[in-house]
C-alpha cells in the first residue's frame, strides 16, 4: 500500500526530507490544506455569519466523526478547544475540593506534569504517580478525586490496560477518570461504548488525526461536572438571552467550552475524515500498514545496541518505536543534520511511522542509522 499521493504538498515542500516523527508532528495530507483554505474562504465570504455554520453543521459533523471513531453512543458529549490543557483546567476547576487528590502514571506528558507540579506548590493538588502497570490496583486501594492517565504513554509507547477497571471506580461525586488519548486516538482502535457514561476522554488532531493544531476535543460523560467554574461564554451559546448574573450551561459536552476560538482546525479535521472515507482507510488499515513497516525496520535490526521499550507482542501497538540508550540524543542530532526527522525524549529516541512511508523510506532510514551507529 502506498498513500504518498495523499500527502503530495507536504512531501514536495521538502523532497529530500525523511520524516519519521509522525507521532510528534504528523505531516498534513493535502486534505488538511484544502480544509484550511475552506475556513479562510468562509471567513471572507460569510464574515460574522460564519459562526452559524461553525457551531452548526461543521461542529455536528466533527462530533459525529469522533463519535464514529470512538463508538460513542451520543456525539453531543463531545466539545472542542484549541488544546487539551484547557479541558484539564476546567475539569480540575469542577472538583469541589480545596486540595485535589490525583492519581496518575509516572509517564505523563510535560504539560500535565508541569501543571500538577505548579498546583502542588500552591497546595491545590496532592499527587501520587505510579507505574502504568500498577495504576488500576493503586486506584482501587486509594482515595482519589481524579485519576488521570494516558491511553498510550508518550515516551515509551506503553499501552494502558484495565480501562474497564478504572471506569468501574468512576462516580459523578468522585473519583473522576480522565484518559488522555492523544497517542491512542486514530492510532489504535478504541471502543468507548461501554465506558462513555463514566470516563472523560481527551485527544486532538495534531497527531494521528492528521489535522494540525487547534482541533482538540473532550468527551464528557453526562452527569459529571455539570457546571465547571472556569468557563467561557460559548458554554451557554444556545442561550445568550439569559438575564445578567445568570450563569447558564449547555446540557451536553458544550458545558466545557471556553470562548471565541480559531475554527480552522475543525475544517481540517472534517476534511481529513472525508479523505479517509473516500480512500477507505480505517484506523485498523493504517495500523496494519504501520505495523508492517515497523516489522520491516526491526527485522533489519539497525539499533541492536539500544533497548526497545515497546516491542511487538501481537496486540495493538503505538505508531512509534521507542529505543532507549545513552546515544539517543546524539543519534537524533546526526539524523536531523541529514534531514531525517525523528525525536528524542531524554535517553529515548522515538521513530514514528505513517501512511506517507513505504519500505523504500525505511531502507533509507536503516542505511543512515547503520552509518551513524558504526
Amino acid at each position: 500500500m502506498t498513500c504518498k499521493s495523499l500527502f503530495s504538498k507536504s512531501l514536495t515542500a521538502d523532497p529530500d526530507r525523511l520524516h519519521f516523527a509522525a507521532h510528534s508532528h504528523h505531516l498534513w495530507p493535502d486534505a488538511a490544506y484544502h480544509g484550511h483554505m475552506a475556513a479562510c474562504e468562509d471567513a471572507l465570504a460569510m464574515a460574522d455569519h460564519k459562526w452559524e455554520k461553525i457551531m452548526g453543521p461543521l461542529w455536528s459533523t466533527a462530533q459525529q466523526n469522533i463519535a464514529n471513531e470512538l463508538n460513542l453512543p451520543e456525539p453531543d458529549t463531545v466539545a472542542f478547544a484549541p488544546n487539551t490543557h484547557d479541558f484539564l483546567v476546567r475539569i480540575m476547576s469542577a472538583i469541589p475540593k480545596a486540595t485535589v487528590r490525583v492519581l496518575t502514571t509516572n509517564g505523563e506528558f510535560h504539560s500535565f506534569r508541569r501543571q500538577m507540579d505548579r498546583w502542588i506548590e500552591d497546595g491545590k493538588v496532592k499527587l501520587d504517580a505510579v507505574h502504568a502497570d500498577t495504576l488500576a490496583a493503586s486506584a482501587q486501594s486509594g482515595d482519589y478525586d481524579l485519576i488521570f492517565a494516558s491511553q498510550i504513554l508518550f515516551n515509551s509507547g506503553t499501552i494502558l490496560g484495565d480501562l474497564d477497571a478504572l471506569a468501574a471506580l468512576a462516580r459523578p461525586d468522585g473519583p473522576w477518570v480522565v484518559i488522555d488519548g492523544y497517542h491512542g486516538f486514530m492510532a489504535i482502535d478504541t471502543d468507548l461504548s461501554s465506558l462513555s457514561d463514566r470516563i472523560f476522554y481527551l485527544s486532538g488532531g495534531y497527531k494521528y488525526a492528521m489535522s494540525g493544531e487547534g482541533a482538540c476535543f473532550l468527551h464528557a460523560p453526562p452527569s459529571f461536572a455539570p457546571r465547571p467554574p472556569i468557563t467561557g461564554w460559548y458554554a451557554a451559546f444556545d442561550d445568550l438571552a439569559l438575564a445578567p448574573g445568570e450563569v447558564g450551561y449547555a446540557p451536553d459536552g458544550r458545558r466545557f467550552l471556553g470562548s471565541t476560538f480559531d475554527p480552522s482546525g475543525l475544517y481540517r479535521f472534517n476534511a481529513v475524515q472525508d479523505m479517509l472515507k473516500e480512500a477507505q482507510l480505517t484506523t485498523a488499515t493504517i495500523s496494519d500498514h504501520v505495523a508492517m513497516l515497523q516489522t520491516y525496520f526491526l527485522d533489519q535490526c539497525p539499533l541492536a545496541d539500544m533497548a526497545l521499550l515497546n516491542p511487538h507482542d501481537g496486540g495493538p501497538h503505538a505508531r512509534f518505536l521507542a529505543f532507549q540508550g545513552q546515544a539517543a540524543a546524539q543519534l537524533e542530532s546526526q539524523l536531523r543534520q541529514a534531514n531525517i526527522v525523528t525525536d528524542v525524549r531524554g535517553d529515548v529516541i522515538r521513530i514514528g511511522f505513517a501512511l506517507y512511508h513505504d519500505t523504500a523510506d525505511v531502507d533509507r532510514l536503516v542505511s543512515a542509522l547503520r552509518q551513524f551507529c558504526t
